[in-house]
């Protein structure tokens, strides 16, 4: 061992081992000891290009859609939350000149999910569960008529407005229900000539003899035993959509 080196000593699973540190080594870093704070503002400016970079065309653009969908952020959240928003806009932007050039058959527009990424959209928004069931009867296909490849039914008049969920989502996770009044709508329509809305509401209050006795845990389906059950189903107007349970 040197003079004036310290040694550290240690035993680990019965080996020695000798460390031998330098005085150089004990030492500050040389900018820390020239300029303290000209090393902090090289740390700063390190963590500081971690930070997206952002378009500052779209500032405007930005704020309006802020406003328009309710959005507020923490200043450390609103940086990578316009990131994800500038990202999934450029995908937009794309994908509707690719439609214009006959790539697709769609076009698409930013709404109030601009802000996540796919995977956060998944996890948040795709619930789907299906209860598995006995089929009572088994769908025959009517070789008789001749039937379209496709159909439109906005064009045939059976749809009614697409019905907006986001507001509610936080205080109850419904979408169940919303589903499943859209097809008892349509189906009401092609058998009764008569197009009104029907009450999400009124699914979610008299669901509980199928098991669905809270707005987290429903299944798709079931609600439709329910309205044979109670022979019928409340208009949307009569008992309008609360977000909760009564």
């Amino acid at each position: 061992m040197l003079a004036g080196q310290p040694s550290l000593k240690s035993r680990v699973l019965g080996v020695h081992l000798h460390l031998r540190i330098t005085p150089a080594q004990l030492q500050p870093p040389q900018a820390l000891k020239q300029d303290p704070f000209q090393f902090l503002g090289i740390l700063c400016l390190g963590m500081a290009s971690d930070a997206p970079t952002l378009n500052h065309t779209l500032d405007v653009q930005w704020e309006e859609w802020k406003t328009k969908h309710n959005k507020t952020y923490s200043k450390n959240e609103e940086g990578q939350r316009r990131a994800i928003w500038e990202n999934n806009l450029k995908m937009i932007e794309l994908h509707n000149e690719e439609y214009i050039q006959g790539k697709h058959d769609f076009t698409l527009a930013m709404n109030a999910f601009g802000d996540m990424t796919n995977e956060e959209f998944s996890e948040q928004w795709n619930g789907f569960g299906i209860q598995k069931q006995e089929l009572e009867k088994v769908f025959q296909e009517c070789l008789s008529r001749d039937v379209s490849n496709t159909v439109d039914s906005r064009e045939e008049g059976d749809v009614t407005p697409v019905d907006d969920e986001v507001w509610h989502r936080e205080t109850c996770d419904s979408c169940c229900a919303f589903s499943e009044t859209g097809a008892l709508e349509g189906q009401l329509y092609r058998k009764t000539d008569d197009l009104f809305s029907v009450s999400e509401q009124n699914l979610l209050d008299c669901s509980s003899s199928q098991g669905d006795g809270d707005c987290t845990s429903r299944q798709v389906g079931t609600d439709f035993q329910d309205v044979k059950d109670n022979r019928g189903q409340d208009t949307e107007e009569s008992q309008p959509y609360e977000g909760k349970l009564e």
